[in-house]
């Protein structure tokens, strides 16, 4: 299982990616990018897709760079230096692949809503998500 994250101006979003190549991450970028952006990645060749589908590829390789990832790629190493410390520290590294989509969907929203001037408003919209979508049993969740 192989989440991505993407950064604009510190929004991320996480999606499962469960066959990844060039095709899937070329659809992913097709329905989650802007036509024209720059996409910044490692130097995977799967990623060539990026340029065929009218964005402007910049590759890093961060072990021949001489930087550091958190200087290359500030944006997602930060993103996943968090995800990890939220991960290893609130659950104790204990969460199964059943239900990492749950715990990346509650680090995602957490994440987009850390700098949030209106404490009341994140409720606020916990409650507007919690309505919207079908209610999960407690037996599904537990036993997946």
């Amino acid at each position: 299982m192989i989440f991505l994250l993407y950064m604009e101006r510190f929004f991320t979003k996480h999606e499962n990616l469960l066959n990844y190549g060039f095709k899937q991450f070329g659809m992913y970028c097709n329905n989650n990018v802007e036509k024209g952006s720059q996409v910044r990645t490692d130097s995977w060749k799967g990623y060539a897709a990026v340029k065929n589908n009218g964005y402007t590829h910049k590759k890093v390789n961060i072990s021949q760079s001489g930087d550091p990832a958190h200087v290359s790629m500030p944006g997602v190493h930060r993103v996943a230096s968090l995800l990890k410390r939220w991960l290893l520290g609130t659950h104790q590294g204990s969460v199964s692949s059943k239900h990492l989509d749950y715990f990346l969907d509650e680090y995602t929203f957490r994440f987009n809503r850390r700098k949030s001037k209106s404490r009341g408003m994140l409720f606020y919209r916990l409650l507007q998500q919690a309505v919207r979508i079908q209610a999960v049993p407690y037996r599904e969740l537990a036993d997946g």
